[in-house]
């Protein structure tokens, strides 16, 4: 029963109040006892600083001046400022008198002059002369300031512990004693017992923790009928409702805000919980509703990926009966349909289209103005004429209702496939690498036209590239180059080059752009894929060899 009571908020609510009232009783009582002690402190201390004046005044500083500073050479006025000390240390009720001087900068290495003792304490006296060591730090500092900080006044309270004649509170005053030019010959010290200071602070705490208990008993009593009236009653209500709302999802029968009859924050949130329920009643049937639609669209996006992915070429190899060359893509989108596409195709029998391509944005709108481009690409390059020609015509359709302003990069090249010259166009696309025979890849770089369907009635430039039989033409996407890892670095064409020239001893295209692949997958790691990733790579074989020796599709003789 007293475990279920703890778990509760009435239980934790009383706890929370005695602590805070604890809390603040142990910090007013702090407060208190410091304030009290520091203003006895400097009662002392004034004291203490009159009587070190007074006793000064018994003491000719002529003497203090000489080299010869022994003073029990002058007995008769040792022995009158000893008593005139011992009478004031009664009457001023001092414990302790005394003068001594530094003769070095070790402020602890002190010789004294002279001192008297009250007439009811049993101390040893320090005979004039006397050497002294005080390895006492807090003596060390107020000397210290006195001679070189020319300090007036330096008082500082010393709690010994309660055992032998010399403990308990004891109020230290340190005084420079000056000549009348004002150096410091030495220091008058005072000290007096604070005995009575004890027994005033155990009388104060006595009296604060008997207040504090009081007023806690007092402060539960009415703050606990407070909390039950105004606070736990109305939460328990609050609680209870939200339990059943959750089992039942229904709206109450009586409505939460006319069993709770408090008008303060309490009142507001039980209404607000009658509105929240029925905007959460409200919330899951629309959520339901568009569930159900998300559901609808990503069965079509997912035939959109498909319907996409068919109309680029996957089946490999495509030409089994063309052993001059072998090819091989791949593409990856980034959302569930993409802007990037390839595509090749047989012209006629001695001409081999490569079109690799960017279409600017992500999802449907790229993916449907892919669909377009690839489709005129390839209808209008079955018509025959250079890649010029083709990018031109297909760039005058599509600028035609172009009112979502899509663009597309493309790269189209014809291969002729028994010379192994490619005539090609690059309008905005990515420079492609080409593999050497005896040497590795380099980036071919040529003008570059205008994206396509960005500026109607241009003219797209041309150039060629000639591949020897055994050379392969590596394209890609900016997927690739501009690929970015969690430090928001970019892979780049410098380590998609090198990372090229380490697939020269693979024969298989397929082998290389897996290669290529793994390569970006490791660069980028954990970081989310935010371009499409196509890539294209064809190998030139040829007829012959350069010995003239007949050669399969691997590049080995038969």
């Amino acid at each position: 029963m007293f475990s279920k009571f703890q778990k509760s908020l009435s239980f934790q609510i009383l706890a929370g109040v005695i602590g805070v009232i604890i809390l603040l009783g142990i910090i007013s009582g702090f407060i208190g006892y410091n304030g009290f002690t520091y203003a006895v402190e400097r009662l002392y201390a004034d004291e203490g600083y009159n009587t070190a004046r007074t006793a000064s005044e018994f003491v000719d500083t002529s003497i203090l001046r000489s080299d010869d500073y022994k003073l029990y050479k002058n007995q008769v006025k040792l022995t009158f400022i000893h008593k005139e000390w011992s009478r004031l240390a009664d009457t001023q009720n001092a414990t302790f008198i005394y003068l001594f001087r530094c003769e070095t900068n070790d402020y602890r290495d002190l010789t004294f002059f002279l001192s008297a003792m009250n007439s009811s304490d049993s101390y040893e006296e320090f005979v004039p002369g006397k050497k002294f060591f005080q390895p006492d730090m807090r003596f060390f500092y107020p000397v210290k300031r006195i001679y070189e900080e020319g300090s007036e006044y330096e008082a500082f309270a010393i709690y010994r512990p309660e055992e032998g004649n010399y403990s308990g509170s004891n109020m230290t005053v340190y005084m420079p004693f000056r000549d009348s030019d004002g150096k410091v010959l030495g220091i008058m010290g005072v000290e007096k017992r604070m005995e009575f200071l004890t027994g005033i602070r155990r009388g104060y705490l006595n009296r604060v923790i008997v207040a504090s208990a009081l007023m806690i008993l007092v402060v539960l009593l009415l703050y606990g009928i407070y909390l039950s009236r105004n606070l736990i009653n109305p939460i328990k209500n609050i609680a209870d409702e939200a339990t059943r709302f959750a089992h039942e999802n229904t709206q109450p029968e009586i409505l939460l805000n006319k069993k709770i009859r408090v008008k303060n924050e309490l009142g507001q949130l039980a209404n607000t919980i009658d509105l929240m329920e029925s905007d959460i009643l409200k919330y899951i049937n629309d959520i339901t509703n568009i569930t159900r639609e998300k559901e609808q669209i990503k069965a079509e996006l997912n035939v959109a990926t498909q319907i996409q992915a068919d109309m680029l070429p996957r089946i490999f190899p495509p030409y089994p009966d063309r052993k001059e060359f072998e090819i091989y893509a791949s593409m990856n989108p980034a959302k569930e349909v993409g802007g990037d596409f390839y595509d090749f195709f047989l012209i006629d029998d001695d001409h081999l289209a490569l079109v690799i391509a960017d279409v600017s944005g992500k999802g449907v709108p790229a993916a449907l103005f892919m669909v377009i481009a690839k489709t005129l690409i390839k209808n209008r390059a079955q018509y025959g004429g250079s890649p010029s020609q083709i990018l031109r015509d297909v760039n005058m359709r599509l600028c035609e209702g172009n009112e979502a302003e899509l663009f597309v990069t493309v790269w189209l090249g014809i291969l002729e496939i028994s010379s192994g010259q490619i005539i090609c166009s690059n309008a905005g696309h990515e420079c492609p690498a080409v593999k050497k025979l005896n040497g590795g890849y380099e980036l071919i770089k040529s003008k570059h036209s205008p994206a396509v369907a960005t500026i109607e009635g241009i003219k797209f430039r041309e150039s060629e590239i000639k591949l020897n039989p055994g050379e392969i033409i590596y394209l890609y996407t900016d997927g690739v180059a501009e690929a970015t890892n969690i430090n928001n670095e970019l892979y780049g064409t410098d380590r998609m080059l090198n990372d090229l020239n380490k697939t020269i001893e693979i024969n298989s295209v397929r082998e290389i752009l897996k290669f290529m692949k793994k390569s970006v997958d490791d660069f980028t790691g954990e970081a989310p894929q935010f371009d499409d990733i196509t890539m294209l790579c064809v190998k030139y074989l040829g007829n012959y060899d350069d010995n003239n020796n007949n050669i399969n599709s691997e590049g080995e003789n038969y």
